[in-house]
């Protein structure tokens, strides 16, 4: 059964990664890069800011840098315990794959997919209840995971899986931002 999905991870990602051709090879490496979404994110501050303020701000600024910390120790954690091979270096792919960009790291899971999707779920819970079209957030961790498959470093399940985690992470650190919140408006009213 394990052997079976894993087959088929190696299918879709090959399928996944041959729809990429050199013309696009440099915008997936500029998408996959977190410094080229500063732009982004500080236009996400600036909406958080507007709606929440500044010591709410803070509050969340700081909960996303302990989500991000415990989602990199986890990922890597997971990653030297399961020390899944990256597609760039799987032998039986040669040849049949686009290597646009190889690392010598392990692929199982995603850490692109895992902090990116964990850091938006936390703001989309945030901003959700003053945007209708929040979700238009989660294009960012659609975008910039698929550009691992596109450069050959990931396969889909390394995705999905990153994807599955950072949304519980997300999920967990904002009630994590609640209870802070909360502890905090309770402890200036007193």
């Amino acid at each position: 059964m394990l052997e079976e999905l894993i087959n088929l991870d190696k299918k879709l990602f090959i399928f996944l990664n041959n729809l990429g051709s050199k013309p696009f090879d440099d915008i997936w490496l500029l998408v996959t890069k977190q410094f080229n979404w500063i732009p982004f994110f500080l236009l996400l501050l600036v909406i958080l800011y507007k709606k929440i303020g500044t010591k709410q701000l803070l509050i969340s600024l700081l909960t996303i840098a302990a989500l991000i910390t415990f989602t990199n120790e986890i990922t890597d954690l997971i990653k030297f315990s399961v020390q899944r091979i990256r597609p760039c270096n799987d032998e039986e792919l040669v040849g049949f794959i686009r290597i646009v960009k190889d690392s010598d790291t392990f692929s199982y899971f995603s850490g692109h997919a895992a902090n990116s999707t964990a850091a938006m779920m936390l703001v989309f819970l945030i901003l959700r209840q003053f945007y209708k079209y929040a979700y238009l957030i989660f294009l960012y961790p659609l975008i910039f995971a698929y550009s691992r498959i596109y450069l050959g470093l990931h396969f889909p399940l390394d995705i999905i899986s990153g994807y599955i985690f950072g949304s519980l992470t997300g999920i967990l650190f904002y009630r994590i931002y609640i209870l802070i919140s909360t502890k905090l408006k309770t402890s200036t009213e007193n």
